[in-house]
């Protein structure tokens, strides 16, 4: 194995910098695409002055109407995704943002009642017996 290689980051004036070499036993990784800039949070999620809903991570969200032309481009994401019941995790994960920055855009739709937030559904810990009798039953008859 050899030690890595030393560059210097700015040459001398009148020198040409090496093109790297590549190592033994090692590929090269393609060059990456452009690098986008990311909106800082506090820009996607405007001045924090409100009070935040009470959101979970299991919380779903159901959109009531297409996004208005007043929403700002998260919220319009948000309001296309939620067509359908999805938990604010996993908002946060389409669309790549912290938590708190979605609860906070939802907060913003949930005053203006574009969408509606409920609790998961909660199943009981304990089956009904009626239920468990006629399933051992069914089982029984096969």
């Amino acid at each position: 194995m050899t030690p890595p290689q030393r560059r210097r980051r700015f040459p001398k004036a009148g020198q040409e910098p090496e093109p790297p070499t590549p190592q033994e036993g090692k590929t090269q990784d393609p060059p990456e695409g452009p690098k986008k800039n990311p909106e800082r949070l506090y820009v996607i999620t405007g001045p924090d002055g409100a009070e935040r809903s009470e959101l979970d991570l299991v919380t779903l969200i159901v959109a009531h109407a297409d996004p208005p032309p007043s929403a700002t481009p998260e919220q319009a994401a948000l309001l296309r995704l939620c067509t359908a019941p999805l938990s604010v995790a996993e908002l946060s994960a389409y669309l790549s943002l912290p938590f708190s920055v979605v609860t906070v855009l939802l907060t913003e739709l949930l005053t203006a009642e574009l969408v509606t937030a409920r609790a998961p559904v909660i199943r009981q810990a304990l089956a009904d017996r009626s239920l468990l009798e006629a399933v051992m039953h069914g089982l029984q008859r096969l």
